[in-house]
């Protein structure tokens, strides 16, 4: 019998998320769609939100009807609850892919005004992540195999006045990306740092209500999945990303300092 595929999701009710895990559950990369239906896979859900976890659950069953999903729930701003959340998952076997979307949109006025938001922005979006990818990694680096996915964003590349408490969380989690990549070079375990550009989701709808050109989760969620299966260490979703935050980071200072970005 085939042994399952097994993958968990950190935030699996983020739109980002939920649309990778259809695209798993529907079709895994060069397989047909016969043989993607009858792919044994194991689904570890990962969330806040019971009532969203079980649907999410569900439609993946429709999707793949050789999938088994699990849902659980824990604290995701304790280092011991994240501890003990990991140990929990990893005792069921170890997981082929471990994928890290959770976070939060804070308002950067709001957060420069109250300096307790700008801790829990801080919290969720960069120490939350990088804390669960730690203790993912021991396991994985244990049994020499998987691949581990962070999600960080464009907004981490360059601190910018319209989104610095947001971008220096993410920030955090491209540094601490890279030195994991780092430390298991050359190891069986791999590890894929995501940096999406705006995306059309329930966190920025504030954004596509002011005119932003977002662009759509469907899209943003095959280039990962795509990403993840060619292995790629770095991921900018879209694509174009790429470019425009290298032309970002090396503008003079004088003249990134006149941008209203």
């Amino acid at each position: 019998m085939t042994q399952p595929e097994r993958i968990v999701i950190v935030g699996a009710t983020s739109a980002i998320a939920e649309h990778c895990a259809r695209q798993w559950a529907e079709q895994w990369p060069g397989q047909s769609d016969q043989q993607a239906q009858g792919h044994p896979q194991q689904f570890v859900l990962l969330g806040r939100n019971q009532d969203r976890l079980d649907a999410i659950a569900a439609d993946l069953t429709v999707r793949n009807p050789a999938a088994h999903c699990e849902t659980m729930q824990s604290d995701f701003t304790s280092a011991d609850a994240i501890r003990e959340t990991v140990a929990s998952i990893v005792a069921g076997g170890t997981p082929d892919i471990v994928l890290i979307a959770h976070g939060t949109l804070p308002d950067q006025q709001a957060c420069q005004q109250n300096i307790g938001m700008a801790a829990e922005a801080m919290h969720i979006n960069g120490l939350s992540p990088v804390l669960f990818a730690e203790a993912f990694a021991g396991a994985m680096q244990a049994a020499n195999t998987g691949t581990l996915v962070l999600i960080g964003s464009v907004a981490g590349d360059r601190g910018r006045k319209s989104n610095y408490v947001y971008g220096a969380a993410k920030g955090l989690v491209t540094r601490y990306a890279q030195g994991l990549q780092h430390r298991l070079a050359g190891s069986g375990v791999r590890v894929v740092l995501v940096k999406p550009g705006p995306t059309d989701t329930p966190m920025t709808a504030h954004l596509k209500q002011d005119g932003a050109k977002l662009a759509s989760v469907e899209a943003v969620a095959a280039n990962i999945v795509d990403g993840v299966q060619k292995g790629r260490a770095v991921i900018y979703a879209p694509g174009k990303w790429w470019l425009i935050m290298m032309i970002i980071r090396h503008l003079p200072r004088f003249v990134f300092n006149k941008m209203d970005i």
